[in-house]
């Protein structure tokens, strides 16, 4: 059978029928493989523009969710012109140009810092102090600071084409500060709120991204976008790989006009 797809990422295509499976660094040496796919599935970052701009080919997920998922800085602006009533307070800074009394000053204490590519948690700071700051600067030449909201717990949605496949609570991490699931945090599926779930497929939707996990701030004032990920942790979904690689194909036969 001929492939449908080349994919470069096993783990994330299981379930999707008719794939072909590359390394990444074979993309040149089967160029003619790659050429003759419907669709580029799970590439990664560096293949994005010899595919999409040298190749013209389909990938999934999509530009969108490459190029705004791959940098919280990208990612924020893109969120503040399309709804800036979601995104939290926000400061982009050089290095060189804001110090932690600045900070301090316009975001209060403590704040949030974030490495501009993370993921799990694992790169975002709660600034109390100048030690802390100075800490996070000096392995960050540019700063992006967000104002410090307390929450017991936040919303994970996930996406997946035009749809959303799972929403729940992520609850209370082991710091009280990290709620992912990753770093301790409980997983509640009650009362999740179908409004925001609704608002979160539009942003997603808006954005053209079609393969990825929101985490969403709760709070009185309204709901924030923390941030999405491209490659979500699955802990949360209750449907195995294979279900979701089927939902996957089903969105890209569906897209390319093949059903």
């Amino acid at each position: 059978m001929t492939p449908r797809y080349i994919s470069f990422n096993p783990i994330r295509s299981i379930g999707i029928p008719c794939v072909a499976y590359l390394k990444p660094g074979d993309m040149v040496h089967s160029i003619h493989a790659v050429k003759n796919a419907i669709a580029v599935l799970f590439p990664e970052y560096w293949q994005i523009n010899p595919l999409v701009y040298a190749l013209k080919k389909r990938i999934f997920p999509s530009v969108s969710t490459y190029h705004l998922g791959h940098d919280k800085v990208e990612m924020t602006r893109s969120l503040q012109m399309l709804c800036p009533e979601n995104v939290l307070k926000t400061g982009i800074f050089s290095n060189e140009n804001i110090c932690f009394e600045e900070l301090a000053a316009q975001f209060g204490l403590p704040f949030v810092c974030k490495q501009i590519r993370s993921s799990s948690g694992l790169g975002v700071f709660l600034i109390r102090s100048l030690n802390d700051y100075v800490c996070y600067a000096q392995m960050n030449p540019v700063i992006y600071a967000q104002e410090y909201v307390p929450m017991e717990r936040d919303l994970r949605i996930v996406i997946i084409g035009e749809r959303v496949v799972s929403a729940y609570w992520r609850v209370g991490g082991t710091d009280h500060f990290h709620n992912n699931v990753s770093r301790g945090g409980m997983i509640c599926r009650t009362d999740v709120p179908t409004d925001i779930v609704d608002k979160v497929l539009q942003v997603a939707q808006a954005l053209e991204v079609n393969h990825a996990g929101f985490d969403i701030a709760v709070t009185s004032h309204g709901i924030y976008v923390l941030e999405f990920n491209l490659y979500f942790g699955t802990r949360g979904i209750p449907f195995s790989s294979y279900e979701l690689g089927k939902m996957i194909n089903h969105y890209l036969l569906e897209t390319v006009g093949l059903h």
